[in-house]
């Protein structure tokens, strides 16, 4: 498995890329935002932690970036922020997971081993496979979602959480559930409740819909309404 180590704090750097080498991970390092860039356009990684605080370009924009031409690479972020807004800024550019400094390296280990324990538990669609609920279209393969024949552009957390209820309908999806699921680290029930009021205002809100509902208490499902 390799690993690639984005963070501009020297000894941080080392001390991440020790404890990740003692799990017998390949390791590469990054120190700046433009060496990670080329890192990230021409080799392959089985992960990518990446700080946030980055000379030359931010984490933000480069796992953003990331994300046009790689879906699958799970990210793990650090920052040395803790607000709600900073994580779900986090999360909109396409980050899996996410780790406030300081932190123990043996957590930063735990966090990386789980997210590559997902990432190769998904499963392989067919290239035509489509999930159709209603309306709603989603092409698994080039994930593309369709309303009214209107294809809409979703980032990668509200894409989960709208396969998640297109997978359920009418099943009522809790919101630890979500977080188990997509997030597989405990953020706060407050990020699950703005990503689904994100993703409300892109399915729903443009073509006068309401099939994203909740259920006061126990969580959210589609309704074919």
């Amino acid at each position: 498995m390799r690993i690639l180590v984005i963070e501009d704090e020297t000894t941080l750097n080392k001390n991440i890329c020790g404890a990740l080498l003692a799990e017998n991970f390949a390791v590469e390092r990054a120190f700046d935002g433009f060496v990670a860039e080329r890192f990230l356009r021409k080799e392959s990684f089985d992960c990518v932690v990446m700080d946030i605080n980055l000379p030359k370009k931010n984490g933000y924009d480069l796992c953003k970036e990331f994300r046009e031409h790689n879906t699958n690479t799970p990210v793990l972020m650090l920052t040395a922020f803790d607000e709600l807004e900073d994580k779900i800024k986090g999360f909109d550019s396409g980050a899996d997971d996410y780790l406030t400094k300081p932190f123990f390296m043996k957590e930063l280990t735990m966090r990386v081993h789980s997210l590559l324990k997902r990432s190769q538990s998904k499963p392989e669609h067919k290239s035509d496979e489509k999930i159709i609920a209603s309306d709603i279209v989603i092409n698994t393969a080039q994930k593309k979602v369709r309303r009214q024949d209107l294809e809409i552009q979703l980032t990668p957390r509200e894409y989960q959480i709208l396969m998640k209820l297109c997978k359920n309908p009418g099943e009522i999806i809790s919101k630890n559930d979500l977080i188990k699921e997509i997030w597989g680290t405990m953020v706060d029930t407050n990020t699950v409740e703005v990503y689904v009021n994100f993703l409300r205002n892109k399915i729903d809100k443009p073509f006068s819909k309401n099939s994203i509902k909740t259920k006061i208490g126990y969580g959210y499902y589609l309704s074919d309404e």
